[in-house]
């Protein structure tokens, strides 16, 4: 049973799986070459590679060198379809872009903040460029600008629901409610948003559905609404070629379904992260101390922030936990071991045959 490609611009994944760029450094090379090999799209997150030791202009070096470092890696051991994340809220985001497409990757993918400039930073017109949405109102948005601006179009969005990890792109009131803005309600209006943007461009703009997606079940409800493919992080953290801690993977093993909450970011955006003691000391206002050499954020406000997010993040992935914050998708809770990625992709690939096979059944 042939379940499609995904083509993005002039790359093609065998398989139509996006593996999340999840920083910090938990989506390195030998993750997203992992990935890559098994026929997905490969994601390294360019978010908090340089040692947060380093201030000013030798930070900003310091972490195109590692971006770079990890691309080069990342294309030794694999000749499949890599990404780079860019969170467009970091004070360097313009160089990181830069930086990747020097390295070699031919897909940028742009979240937490508006890529409105994104097309005059990546001038290459052989780049595709993917921005990460949470409505068709940005859709629109960015769709609109780009032509006018730059006479383009986005190579494809991901969508991503209200039940994904990390930072999310909803007020906190929305989060209380996620079912008024589900993936699937969100995936309905913007396939329909950039339908005139098809016919005016002449190709068809790829969706991935991201946020909650989690087995293969997930993934043919995704398909069968529209979606050109899914985007997964959680899944793929507890996987061996992972570079996040052990102690960073067992957090995922022990959550309970009632320790994901929602936190509060000192990016000014609202997260999903598993509750522990380091979030149960902020709560009780016993913030740690904040030393920024570098405002790797441009929305960071140090005197008012409870806590350094990079710092806290590196903290974690490290091995730390109990002084870290641990990003999650909502489903975190249902992992339950740690597997290679090729046994993570048989798994993923199995199930979704069966889901397409029982829904097949079903229509008769």
């Amino acid at each position: 049973m042939e379940l499609g490609k995904l083509q993005i611009g002039s790359l093609i994944a065998d398989v139509p799986i996006v593996q999340g760029g999840m920083g910090v450094r938990v989506s390195l090379a030998s993750l997203a070459a992992a990935v890559a090999n098994e026929g997905g799209v490969g994601t390294i997150s360019s978010m908090g590679l340089a040692d947060l030791r380093f201030a000013g202009k030798e930070f900003e070096a310091r972490s195109r060198e590692a971006l770079i470092r990890e691309v080069q890696k990342a294309r030794e051991l694999t000749s499949g379809v890599l990404a780079v994340n860019v969170m467009g809220a970091l004070s360097n985001a313009a160089d990181l872009v830069k930086a990747a497409i020097e390295g070699g990757v031919r897909m940028i993918v742009f979240g937490a903040g508006l890529p409105m400039n994104l097309p005059a930073i990546a001038e290459n017109p052989s780049v595709n460029l993917v921005p990460i949405i949470s409505s068709s109102r940005l859709a629109n948005l960015i769709m609109r600008g780009w032509k006018k601006r730059f006479n383009r179009t986005v190579d494809a969005f991901i969508l991503e629901g209200p039940l994904a990890g990390g930072h999310l792109g909803y007020s906190p009131e929305q989060l209380e409610h996620p079912e008024d803005c589900s993936l699937e309600k969100s995936l309905s209006e913007v396939l329909e948003e950039i339908k005139p943007y098809e016919d005016a461009y002449g190709h068809k703009i790829p969706v991935i559905a991201a946020g909650g997606v989690y087995d293969g079940d997930d993934i043919d409800r995704m398909m069968s609404l529209g979606a050109s493919g899914v985007q997964m992080g959680t899944r793929f953290v507890c996987t061996t070629e992972c570079n996040a801690s052990d102690e960073f993977k067992q957090a995922y093993l022990d959550a309970r379904e009632e320790d994901i909450a929602i936190v509060k970011s000192p990016v000014g955006m609202p997260g999903r992260a598993i509750y522990n003691r380091f979030l149960k000391t902020i709560a009780e206002g016993r913030s740690p101390k904040i030393k920024c050499n570098y405002r790797c954020l441009e929305s960071c406000k140090v005197k008012d922030s409870k806590y350094c997010i990079a710092e806290a993040l590196l903290n974690s992935v490290s091995g730390d936990v109990d002084h870290g914050l641990i990003f999650c998708g909502k489903n975190a809770f249902r992992v339950d071991k740690i597997v290679s990625v090729k046994a993570l992709f048989e798994e993923l690939v199995s199930s979704w045959r069966d889901a397409v096979a029982r829904r097949t059944a079903a229509l008769g």
